[in-house]
């Protein structure tokens, strides 16, 4: 299926979630991750606040809170993506898109920085590709040549298809895909072949 058409089915399906199937399923997806080695040793990590039903984070950043680790979040810049240190959600602010970010007097962090990053989609595959909104800015973002973090997507379980997602060169590739009902560990090339390291 061409992505345009996935994205718009898989939109459509996440927007139709009821209030209490979007907090069950949004619960465990996050419970999942906590389970993560990864996780547990990482000093900083990224999340996201969620939009339009993507599966929440608010589980995950009260434990990272609870447990000293350094939290980012995302903030739009014009055509560039950033992240920027929070030290409670008080801080977030809408912003680009009606969506949640750190305030504009934050410094910005680079993708090298965090050790796990928590990436949103609209869907994933098996493989660990995705599909965002279409505008680029995780991929762009998760290019930087220091990057080490480990790429984590976050998802509802639906939303992980067992098709394959059509790749790009620049598209990059999650290492484990975690949802409401499994955990899929998807390797460490984190770019699809031919496209950057």
């Amino acid at each position: 299926m061409p992505k345009r058409s996935l994205r718009q089915q898989m939109l459509a399906q996440r927007l139709a979630l009821g209030l209490e199937e979007w907090r069950g399923s949004s619960l465990l997806a996050q419970q999942h991750l906590l389970t993560l080695e990864e996780y547990a040793q990482a000093g900083c990590i990224a999340l996201y606040a969620p939009a339009r039903n993507e599966a929440d984070t608010a589980e995950i950043v009260a434990s990272a809170f609870k447990s000293g680790k350094r939290v980012l979040y995302p903030a739009v810049c014009g055509e560039r993506m950033v992240f920027r240190q929070v030290e409670g959600l008080a801080s977030l602010e809408q912003g680009s898109f009606g969506i949640l970010e750190p305030c504009s007097t934050g410094v910005d962090h680079h993708a090298d920085e965090a050790d796990l990053i928590v990436v949103p989609g609209v869907a994933f595959d098996l493989s660990g590709h995705r599909i965002g909104y279409g505008k680029g800015f995780y991929d762009r973002f998760l290019r930087h040549p220091g990057r080490k973090a480990h790429l984590v997507g976050l998802c509802h379980d639906f939303q992980l298809i067992s098709g394959d997602i059509p790749a790009e060169g620049h598209d990059i590739r999650m290492e484990i895909i975690v949802s409401d009902r499994r955990i899929v560990r998807c390797g460490s090339n984190r770019s699809h072949p031919g496209g950057p390291d």
